[in-house]
């Protein structure tokens, strides 16, 4: 007697969001793409970030619901459509590959007993995995917000050695004196009819040549 084994509630899921997109289905489901969840995707990423720093747990999970939504809803919408034809399986399978590889301390033979250890040979695993990344920059999404952009870019011109303190000078020693002091360029900006973001983005912009142009010379 063969035994049956019970779907999960991912499995539930994942049918769930198949009978949504498949006929009889939901036809706004059934009319979406890649191209037209983007801005889904970021505001369900937006609301989950909230739900980490200041909700609740059932918060929590709602929002991590809605994200994981967006990967099996792209999943079943890569399923039917020419030239992908991959399933959330394989997003799952390709997940699973790239963790093990990155983690040669635990899957491997490689010794790393402290985050500073994987942190030494982490940049030398991604750059196996994409040899045709040429850039310490290749791979940054510009749209990133202006300031976790900025602080990934600084990053990557410490790795070169462009910069080796990027302290600014600007004195303070916790998050909750850093945040006012934004607040007040911010308003400083604004008071003086200044796009702050747009500022910063375009120092980004600049900053980035700068750093492509210390590439060529290292």
């Amino acid at each position: 007697m063969t035994e049956t084994i019970a779907a999960t509630p991912l499995d539930e899921l994942i049918a769930t969001v198949a009978k949504l997109r498949g006929p009889g289905g939901c036809p706004w489901d059934a009319e979406q793409t890649h191209a037209s969840l983007v801005q889904y995707l970021v505001e369900e990423t937006h609301e989950l970030v909230d739900a980490i720093e200041a909700g609740s747990r059932e918060e929590l999970i709602e929002e991590l619901g809605d994200v994981l939504y967006q990967v099996i809803l792209h999943s079943d919408i890569a399923a039917a459509t020419d030239g992908e034809d991959f399933t959330v399986q394989d997003v799952a399978a390709a997940l699973n590959a790239k963790l093990i590889g990155r983690h040669p301390h635990v899957f491997g033979d490689r010794v790393a007993e402290t985050s500073a250890d994987v942190v030494a040979f982490w940049d030398d695993l991604k750059a196996a995995e994409k040899p045709e990344r040429s850039s310490v920059l290749d791979g940054i999404p510009q749209g990133m917000p202006s300031l976790a952009l900025a602080d990934k870019l600084l990053g990557r011109a410490q790795k070169i050695g462009l910069i080796e303190d990027a302290d600014g000078g600007i004195p303070f020693s916790s998050e909750d004196e850093l945040g006012p002091m934004l607040l007040a360029i911010v308003a400083g900006a604004k008071a003086r009819g200044l796009d702050a973001e747009r500022a910063l983005r375009s120092t980004l912009r600049a900053f980035q040549d700068e750093i492509r142009e210390a590439e060529t010379t290292l």
